[in-house]
């Protein structure tokens, strides 16, 4: 029974939940990283590792410190400065370790910190982690919410940079060209995920 949560979570994350597609969180680097594969997958990967590492210190830390004595107010706050130091981790590992993707993300890189949906999977697990809810949402489940919405995260950009590199050979119309297009693509791929609404109403309750 754990496992089949487990994976409802993952792919509700990746499909029906996806933080980009779904959610309209991280469109900044969604737009601005996706023009080359290897850019747009080096910053998922990137995405993704502050995503679990942040949700392995966040959760622990709102659910052990900040809700007993009260100070759950302050988790906006916290949580963006646990993020900020997860991605000048990041930094300083591939700038040593992977220049090139270093050079490649370029002000991509830092901005991870104010990622909207870096913070959004840290902040929106925590409304299922209350025993009322349909979906309880554990520790662990929360950490497979993270990774998914990591894998989402790749998935959007791996898609959206394949539709990008076949709007460059495209005839496209004078007035559309440029950022027009590439909004008008957005929301086409974007739409493209609503097929996989429905499957919500399948995942198994985790309460």
């Amino acid at each position: 029974m754990l496992i089949k949560t487990l994976v409802s979570v993952f792919l509700a994350a990746i499909l029906t939940e996806n933080y980009v597609l779904a959610k309209f969180l991280g469109i900044c680097p969604f737009l601005g990283v996706s023009k080359k594969l290897d850019s747009a997958v080096g910053m998922s990967v990137a995405v993704t590792v502050v995503m679990v590492l942040a949700t392995a210190v966040t959760y622990p830390i709102y659910m052990y410190l900040l809700v007993p004595y009260g100070m759950d107010y302050l988790q906006t706050i916290l949580f963006i400065l646990v993020i900020a130091g997860l991605v000048q981790l990041v930094e300083i590992v591939l700038r040593k370790y992977i220049p090139s993707l270093y050079r490649s993300l370029g002000i991509y890189l830092p901005l991870i910190t104010t990622n909207c949906a870096v913070l959004g999977v840290t902040m929106l697990v925590l409304q299922k982690v209350d025993s009322t809810t349909l979906y309880h949402y554990t520790y662990l489940h929360a950490l497979v919410n993270a990774f998914g919405a990591g894998i989402g995260f790749l998935v959007a950009m791996v898609m959206f940079a394949g539709v990008r590199g076949r709007l460059e050979k495209a005839d496209v119309p004078a007035s559309l060209k440029g950022l027009p297009i590439t909004l008008v693509a957005a929301s086409l791929v974007s739409l493209s995920f609503l097929g996989f609404a429905g499957l919500v109403d399948h995942l198994i309750p985790l309460s």
